[in-house]
């Protein structure tokens, strides 16, 4: 079956009402930042914080009586799993959820939460997926696919008629490329309103499954990405040839861009993305020239992140930036020594948050001892300032790590 422009205006007006209408802001900062016009289409505020919710719920509504009655099962890491989870509920459909083991806990529980039985198993999508089908056949269960069906495609497309409805002007959209529902369904909507608009997908760079299955590459996805809602090893068969046709290029992007998208995602714009979510940021970032000067949606298509996951993307990105520095400060073991330390951070205006007083380990005479102090600061050029002035006391000091912030402060 086919998937069209009508189909994805069928699955609008099924879904409209109940799947939030989310907005397409226009960013001033990331447009500064980029130089291109940049809008984001907030799909992190739906209802289980992700787009799959309208793949999900279209599906389901087009479910018979005996198939409602005799309930679902999917296969996800975790934002599919939970659409269909919350619409099945809603709906009064008995829905079952297989998740690789290693899934993010916060999408386990919110799956959960909403009424699914969840099943682990597995270390990859690939063997939660083999499961699945077992569980299905011996159970009579209907399949529904997070990225494989007409239905979800169709749902998905929904997205790029609010965003051309909210910003007929757009001149490209830069959607994240896991099995490729999304992005399908957002080329056929997008393309068949307005045929000259560029659709450009994103993959996380240890996952380019679609861009390699569309250059005839060998495949190599695997690894550890922040990025696991679009961590898929194999394209769909149905999307493949959809991308293929109607979407311009794949665009892929390295950890380090991903982090810093959910990070300036959040610190600028006071959105919570997840690491998927954020990768299309993430490519207007490590593409900049490809995108200067045009009008660009960019999707923010989830927000379900681990809070320990962020809470490190958020240190990490304080050391990248220089406001959270390690100072490593030499001082003589006795007393008084680290208390004229600490009165010099503070008078710099520094904000000592650990310190680790090394005696034994380090290659120190036995009169004088390592300090290991990080401190929060302004800016790399504040911890240039804290640096000369416990120098300048008689403590040598150096910034420990190889960040732009240590290598100017190094002393």
């Amino acid at each position: 079956m086919s998937v069209t422009v009508e189909d994805v205006r069928a699955a609008a007006r099924a879904i409209e009402g109940v799947v939030l209408r989310t907005p397409c802001v226009h960013s001033k900062t990331f447009s500064e930042i980029t130089g291109a016009e940049v809008h984001l289409k907030l799909e992190n505020l739906q209802f289980t914080a992700s787009f799959k919710d309208r793949g999900a719920l279209n599906k389901l509504l087009s479910l018979g009586a005996a198939e409602r009655a005799a309930g679902v099962i999917a296969c996800s890491a975790g934002n599919h799993a939970q659409g269909v989870a919350y619409h099945a509920q809603r709906l009064g459909i008995p829905a079952t959820i297989v998740m690789p083991k290693a899934t993010p806990f916060t999408k386990v529980v919110n799956t959960r939460r909403f009424g699914a039985r969840v099943i682990l198993h597995g270390d990859d999508f690939g063997a939660a997926a083999a499961h699945a089908e077992a569980v299905r056949q011996r159970e009579g269960l209907t399949f529904i696919h997070p990225y494989d069906d007409p239905r979800i495609i169709a749902g998905q497309g929904t997205v790029a008629l609010e965003m051309l409805a909210d910003q007929p002007a757009l001149e490209c959209l830069v959607v994240p490329v896991g099995g490729g529902g999304l992005i399908a369904g957002i080329a056929i909507a997008a393309r068949a309103i307005r045929p000259e608009i560029e659709v450009v997908g994103v993959e996380a760079a240890l996952y380019p499954s679609m861009y390699q299955a569309i250059r005839g590459a060998a495949a190599t996805s695997g690894g550890h990405t922040i990025a696991e809602g679009i961590a898929v090893k194999h394209p769909g068969a149905l999307t493949r040839p959809i991308v293929e046709r109607l979407v311009a290029e794949i665009l892929l992007v390295r950890e380090q861009h991903l982090e810093e998208a959910v990070l300036m995602l959040l610190d600028i714009e006071k959105t919570v993305a997840e690491g998927a979510g954020a990768a299309a940021f993430a490519a207007l970032l490590a593409h900049p020239d490809r995108f200067r000067g045009r009008r660009v949606g960019v999707v923010v298509s989830g927000g379900n992140i681990d809070l320990r996951l962020l809470a490190s993307i958020l240190m990490r990105g304080l050391v990248r930036q220089g406001r959270l520095v390690n100072l490593r400060i030499e001082i003589s073991d006795q007393p008084g020594a680290l208390a004229k330390v600490a009165a010099i951070i503070g008078e710099c205006g520094g904000n000592i948050v650990e310190v680790y007083h090394q005696r034994l380990f380090h290659d120190v005479p036995v009169k004088l001892a390592d300090l290991d102090v990080a401190t929060e600061t302004r800016d790399p050029a504040h911890a240039h300032e804290i640096v000369d002035r416990l120098v300048a006391a008689g403590f040598p000091t150096r910034i420990l790590g190889t960040t732009a912030a240590a290598e100017a402060t190094a002393r």
